[in-house]
C-alpha cells in the first residue's frame, strides 16, 4: 500500500506565496518522477511541475519564474513553492509520483489533492 499525503493548501491573496508539501509513504522500494498538476473547476487536470529522481525539472509556461519543485529523496517528499500567486493559479493541486513498490509492482499514485486559492 502506498499513500501521498498533501498540505499547504489554502486561501492567499494575489501576490502572495504558498508551499505545498507532498509525502509518500508505504511499501515503496523507489520513487522515480513526482509531479504537481492541478484542476480548475470545467477544466481538465493540467500539469504544473515535474522533477525526475536526479533533480532535473520542467514547468507549466504559465508558472515558469513564479513556482519551483524541489524534492527531498531522503523524505519521499516533492514540494512546490508557489510565488506571485494569480487568481488564475486557483485550482486544485495534486501530488503525483511514479513508484516501485516493494511487491514489484509500478505505478502512478495520486494524493487526494489540496485546494489552493488566489484572490484578487
Amino acid at each position: 500500500q502506498v499513500q501521498l499525503v498533501e498540505s499547504g493548501g489554502g486561501l492567499v491573496q494575489a501576490g502572495g506565496s504558498l508551499r505545498l508539501s507532498c509525502a509518500a509513504s508505504g511499501s515503496i522500494f523507489k520513487i522515480n518522477a513526482m509531479g504537481w498538476y492541478r484542476q480548475a473547476p470545467g477544466k481538465q487536470r493540467e500539469l504544473v511541475a515535474g522533477i525526475t529522481i536526479v533533480g532535473s525539472t520542467n514547468y507549466a509556461d504559465s508558472v515558469k519564474g513564479r513556482f519551483t519543485i524541489s524534492r527531498d529523496n531522503a523524505k519521499s517528499a516533492v514540494y512546490l513553492q508557489m510565488n506571485s500567486l494569480k487568481s488564475e493559479d486557483t485550482a486544485v493541486y495534486y501530488c503525483n509520483a511514479d513508484i516501485w513498490t516493494l511487491m514489484a509492482s509500478h505505478g502512478d499514485y495520486w494524493g487526494q489533492g489540496t485546494q489552493v486559492t488566489a484572490s484578487s
